[in-house]
């Protein structure tokens, strides 16, 4: 756990300084780690994590139901607010909404999980990465972000061309569900798994240069202002999506104590990605990153401590 804190911390610090120091070679940098991550790293590691994958293994089926059910409420409910009451635009409203949909589940959800619940919890909680988390990205994540951004199109057409051939880690999950198991061997899993390790620290550097970059006033700030966006969704992602997948739980007998925390997990980086790729605001989607993943890490050490 030290050392995921600390490769958050080390990671973002360098992209704030890289950005602060040559702001036009950091934007460069910065697109070209988005371009690894979604052409190359997330393809790789969804296809051989998602062929692999045995659905009735670890507590995967009903409780991973839930998860997606409760996801799916909770964006509904970020796009309402922002939309209908908020009256927020199209771009900072879908903007909120993909903030709400797409948790760290990955890079600080499994190890969170090995770190306060302990080993056991290691599997449930790469199962709801595996099968939720990636999968949310790859289809409403990035469907909203091309239904709302302003690089994506003027017309439903385009929107539509941008949101499929702009995603090829969408063809690597549907590949890693269809083919069998053979064509995964241990070795390239194992790879996949490994290489998985470096989406942190460059998810993490865009995440420091678009914080820097967004400080306007020259100041150097931890994280930025905190707006009414930022809290809301704070607010939906961090307490109203365990709080839901909770409620749903009660349906069933027992469900993995790895799924509850999972359901609590910050923003992830990956809408970062989204915005960047379909045109959402940038400036709101590193905040909300920022602030959820401050907040969250530290109500887990708080955790941790009291334990």
């Amino acid at each position: 756990m030290i050392l995921v804190v600390f490769g958050i911390l080390a990671s973002a610090g360098i992209g704030g300084g890289v950005e602060h120091r040559w702001p036009v070679a950091s934007a460069r940098l910065s697109a070209r780690a988005i371009q690894v991550l979604l052409y190359g790293l997330m393809p790789f590691v969804t296809f051989f994590s998602l062929a692999r994958l045995d659905l009735g293994a670890n507590g995967v089926g009903v409780g991973l139901l839930l998860g997606w059910a409760e996801i799916l409420c909770v964006a509904a409910i970020a796009w309402t607010v922002s939309s209908r009451l908020l009256h927020l635009d199209r771009v900072v409203a879908g903007t909120v909404t993909v903030g709400c949909l797409l948790a760290n589940t990955g890079y600080l959800g499994v190890p969170l999980n090995a770190a306060l619940l302990g080993r056991d919890a290691i599997g449930p909680a790469i199962a709801w990465d595996v099968a939720i988390s990636g999968p949310m990205l790859f289809t409403f994540g990035f469907g909203i972000a091309a239904a709302c951004g302003t690089a994506a199109g003027d017309t439903a057409r385009d929107r539509l061309k941008a949101f499929l051939t702009r995603n090829p880690p969408l063809l690597a999950l549907v590949a890693g569900l269809l083919v069998p198991d053979a064509l995964a061997p241990d070795v390239l899993v194992s790879v996949a798994h490994d290489a998985a390790i470096a989406l942190l620290p460059l998810g993490f550097f865009v995440l420091g240069v678009h914080l820097r970059r967004e400080q306007e006033d020259g100041t150097i700030r931890f994280l930025p202002p905190l707006t009414r966006e930022v809290g809301l969704v704070l607010g939906l992602r961090l307490l109203a999506a365990p709080a839901l997948f909770a409620l749903f739980a009660l349906s069933l007998p027992e469900v993995p104590d790895a799924y509850r925390l999972q359901a609590a997990m910050p923003c992830g980086i990956n809408a970062l990605i989204a915005a960047h790729t379909y045109g959402l605001d940038l400036r709101l989607a590193a905040s909300a990153v920022g602030w959820s993943t401050a907040v969250g890490v530290a109500a887990a050490g708080l955790a941790g401590v009291v334990s």
